[in-house]
């Protein structure tokens, strides 16, 4: 009997090279400065109020919207960040982690020939959701080495066929964020057309310098071609439960629900209902991006004793840097070697460009404990 073959919706795709790289640290011992997860304890309360709730006998479903409490939390603390009210009945949908919620709205919106507007370099997702979707991702570059938009471009690059523009910030693997003024651009480009913005704010919390985050829940106009997508793992540094929310329109999230509830239809549920109470702790979230910023100027100090060249992080878990000073290897083979022969992982920055655009740059994840940031730049210093 022949056995069937598959063919491939993602022909182009491979292993990851966060997979790649994490493996290859396991291998040699290597401090993974990699893949974007914290190496220290999640918030003990949360922990234990988790247990308490499963102890209790929440552990059967949920609603496929998510938990009630939990969704009411969450608009309470969008009215208070961002002074816009949301419906948790019909605006707030829970999903299993940011990224779940992204490729859910590409899948919701997009037809076979559609045009999504993605910005370089990109977190890893975003093109293969657009694709096996049918539609057509359409590439401008964050111009280096400050990664702005350059709004201009975006005018020339939008078609009739365009259907979203993808953002995100803080964003990954740069570090940048968005301004006023881009959003300012945003808003005029968008005036009169019909295209969504599919807005991934996982990092919204982890924002430095007294940077104000320009969410797109700031602006009740974009909200209403919006998916805003968010991550309580970036949050509260647990990123295995994969728990998070997605926020738009009431006639949006319909359509988003239609396509949720066939797929996962609803999410941990222990997990919701211990985070509807602790998210009214508005310190926990609030006081992030004070502790994150502390980890970045430690290791941006940490690093002044090495030949990298650290570029400007103003959110995120990440920090980019240029090695051209060290050598004119490629950054996949840069990343690798390093890897190797000096025991820190890192990530070529080059793999989020579809192209393989190399610009001699690397990231690392700051997310770690202190100890753990001095040991990888005492190693990194004998580069």
């Amino acid at each position: 009997m022949s056995t069937p073959a598959i063919q491939s919706k993602l022909p182009e795709v491979g292993t990851t090279i966060f997979t790649v790289m994490s493996g290859l640290a396991n291998q040699y011992n290597a401090i993974n400065l990699g893949q974007g997860f914290p190496d220290y304890q999640m918030n003990e309360d949360l922990m234990n109020k988790v247990t308490e709730v499963m102890q209790k006998g929440w552990n059967q479903y949920v609603p496929m919207q998510g938990y009630m409490p939990l969704r009411e939390s969450i608009s309470e603390k969008v009215e208070y960040l961002y002074q816009t009210k949301i419906s948790p009945d019909t605006q707030i949908t829970i999903t299993p982690g940011g990224t779940y919620a992204i490729y859910t709205a590409l899948t919701t919106i997009l037809q076979p020939g559609d045009e999504v507007i993605i910005f370089e370099p990109a977190y890893d997702s975003y093109i293969p959701n657009v694709e096996i979707n049918g539609a057509v991702p359409v590439l401008i570059d964050l111009k280096f080495p400050a990664y702005k938009i350059d709004w201009n471009e975006v005018k020339q690059k939008i078609s009739p066929k365009t259907k979203v523009i993808m953002l995100n910030s803080p964003h990954n693997p740069t570090g940048a964020v968005l301004s006023g003024e881009d959003m300012g651009q945003l808003r005029e480009i968008l005036n009169d057309k019909n295209i969504f913005i599919v807005s991934d704010e996982v990092y919204e919390h982890l924002i430095f310098d007294n940077i104000p985050h320009q969410s797109i829940l700031r602006y009740p106009d974009l909200l209403e071609r919006s998916f805003v997508c968010f991550s309580f793992g970036k949050t509260y540094n647990c990123t295995g439960w994969k728990l998070g929310y997605c926020v738009s329109s009431p006639a949006a999230m319909i359509e988003f629900r239609k396509v949720h509830q066939f797929n996962c239809f609803c999410c941990h549920t222990p997990s919701q209902v211990a985070l509807a109470e602790f998210l009214k702790n508005r310190d926990a979230y609030l006081s992030l991006g004070v502790i994150m910023q502390q980890k970045r100027d430690h290791f941006i100090e940490l690093m002044r004793s090495t030949k990298f060249d650290m570029l400007h992080s103003s959110g995120s878990y990440f920090i980019c840097a240029k090695y051209n000073r060290i050598s004119d290897e490629l950054d996949k083979d840069f990343a690798i070697r390093i890897t190797k022969e000096f025991g820190v992982a890192t990530i070529p920055v080059s793999v989020f460009y579809k192209a393989g655009t190399d610009n001699k740059v690397i990231r690392f994840c700051f997310s770690k404990k202190n100890e753990t940031l001095e040991t990888a730049a005492e190693r990194l210093t004998k580069i």
